[in-house]
């Protein structure tokens, strides 16, 4: 697992804070303009997600969102939401915030 990306997580979750992806990927090196990049910061946030999972916490890596107009998370935090039995998989966007949005007050409330 990446130890300084999720230690800037907790960190972003004790304070209450979001992050964006292309900020939270420079603590990887990586440059969220390069496919190949992008793909390594899903399996980095996949790999946080299940480990947290693992743990009985709640989805530390909601606090990661796209930067820009939507400033929602990615498909990839769905998908693996999905996977672990934590969200049906809604194309629903009020279902999906909604879900998010829960998932997010959960992980500050957790590492307050």
């Amino acid at each position: 697992m990446n130890q300084q990306i999720y230690d800037e997580l907790v960190r972003l979750a004790r304070s209450r804070q979001l992050t964006t992806y292309s900020d939270i990927s420079l603590l990887a090196s990586l440059d969220m303009s390069v496919e190949a990049d992008r793909q390594q910061m899903s399996l980095i946030l996949e790999e946080i997600a299940r480990f947290e999972h693992s743990q009985n916490r709640p989805m530390l890596t909601a606090l990661v969102i796209h930067r820009g107009n939507d400033n929602n998370p990615g498909e990839g935090f769905f998908s693996i939401a999905q996977e672990l039995g934590l969200f049906q998989g809604s194309r629903n966007n009020i279902e999906r915030t909604t879900f998010w949005a829960q998932q997010v007050g959960d992980v500050h409330v957790h590492w307050r």
